[in-house]
């Protein structure tokens, strides 16, 4: 009697992300990348021979409940590998329990989240490098040091949150290191709608910078603000979450031009790393039907190269093993499609890759400017430059 051949195990793969609450835009395109890289393959052969599959919760962006879900994906749920969520308010509270229980783990954009731990297996997606807090902000100082004449004073605004303990820490670190005068800092309520008082304030102290920290809702509010404000510093941005989402950038519009902020990759000529033409089209294709970022530029390719890493730890060591993944991963230079990635100290990348973009030349509330050659201008670093900076700020707002 003849056995009959039997299909292998799925290989389950777990994580949290916060796919309802103020980050989900940016959590349901990580949360496409992921099944494009899933369905990629599975197409292939899947990993070991085993088709993958994923056990996904919604954390609701709530810290609190990330340890919790963690514990149940590795304990009850018994998933072969995890890895780490969208931003710093999930990953931070996931780390105590991946330390002990010495996972590999690989994160998407939480900022210096292993500095406390300093966990070996823990490897970040986010390309800010060994230095994370001052890297994310670094670049807009430097710009602003380059330009004549050279402004001297910034204002730091930030909202009371999370993520922005960080690039603020950064913030000062940089305003410091390249000579400017911290003439006022500030945070908000992250639930402010009225933002006049504020910057009412911050015209009484005439900055020539003003650095914003903000998440998606503020970012809105505080851009048409700006617009409106009598006062024009020489720069404005550096480190907003929200313009990088195209709901925002749709519901801004030109009131976009002339800010300068970070982005880690866009489609300029020199970051069309192998592959990423082809996973980016995937992506755009699916995803209004998926209620995912119609662009996909700020998270899909980093969540893309996210499995990468994964896929190509198991597949050199040939196992599961979380020491072995490690170790393969504290040496090993990945092949992604936002390029060569190596991991170095706290497993941040070795070399950041923080680019500042400048919007220009906006003339619609309309997602297909952005889709456009000339609209968002990688400014810095030389190396990915796709165009020159609009100095001052008042330059490159079009006319009202």
């Amino acid at each position: 009697m003849s056995s009959q051949p039997t299909n292998p195990a799925p290989l389950r793969i777990g994580y949290c992300l916060s796919l309802t609450g103020p980050v989900a835009d940016n959590s349901r395109s990580a949360q496409l990348a992921h099944e494009i890289w899933r369905n990629d393959i599975n197409r292939r052969g899947g990993l070991l021979g085993r088709p993958v599959e994923f056990v996904c919760y919604d954390d609701r962006a709530d810290p609190t409940l990330v340890s919790g879900l963690y514990e149940r994906l590795m304990d009850e749920d018994k998933v072969d590998l995890v890895i780490g969520g969208y931003g710093t308010g999930t990953l931070a509270p996931a780390m105590p329990l991946i330390v002990a229980r010495n996972r590999f783990f690989v994160g998407l954009m939480g900022l210096g989240v292993n500095g406390v731990s300093n966990h070996s297996g823990y490897f970040a997606m986010i390309p800010t490098g060994p230095h994370p807090d001052s890297a994310l902000t670094e670049g807009f100082f430097e710009l602003a040091s380059s330009q004549t004449p050279r402004p001297t004073t910034v204002a730091l605004i930030s909202a009371d949150a999370e993520f922005s303990r960080n690039p603020i820490i950064g913030a000062r670190h940089n305003a410091r290191t390249h000579g400017f005068d911290v003439v006022l800092e500030r945070n908000y309520p992250l639930s402010t709608t009225d933002f006049a008082p504020l910057l009412n304030e911050i015209e009484e102290v005439v900055p020539d910078l003003l650095f914003i920290c903000s998440y998606l809702s503020d970012s809105i509010g505080l851009v048409r603000a700006i617009n409106a404000w009598e006062y024009t510093p020489k720069m404005v941005g550096a480190s907003m979450i929200g313009p990088q989402s195209a709901s925002v950038k749709a519901t801004l519009g030109p009131l976009l031009n002339g800010v300068v902020n970070y982005e880690y990759w866009l489609p300029v000529p020199k970051m069309m790393f192998p592959g990423v033409a082809d996973f980016i089209e995937e992506y755009q294709s699916q995803a209004a039907s998926s209620g995912a970022d119609p662009l996909g530029f700020y998270m899909a390719p980093q969540a893309y190269a996210q499995l990468q890493v994964l896929e190509q730890a198991v597949t050199a060591t040939g196992s599961l093993d979380d020491a072995a993944l490690i170790a393969y991963s504290r040496n090993a230079i990945f092949e992604t499609v936002v390029g060569e990635v190596k991991f170095g100290e706290n497993g941040e990348w070795a070399h950041p890759r923080v680019l500042q973009v400048q919007f220009q030349n906006i003339a619609r509330y309309d997602l297909n400017e952005f889709k456009m050659p000339g609209k968002q201008v990688v400014v810095a670093p030389d190396e990915f430059a796709s165009g020159n900076l609009i100095y001052p700020y008042a330059r490159a707002k079009l006319p009202s």
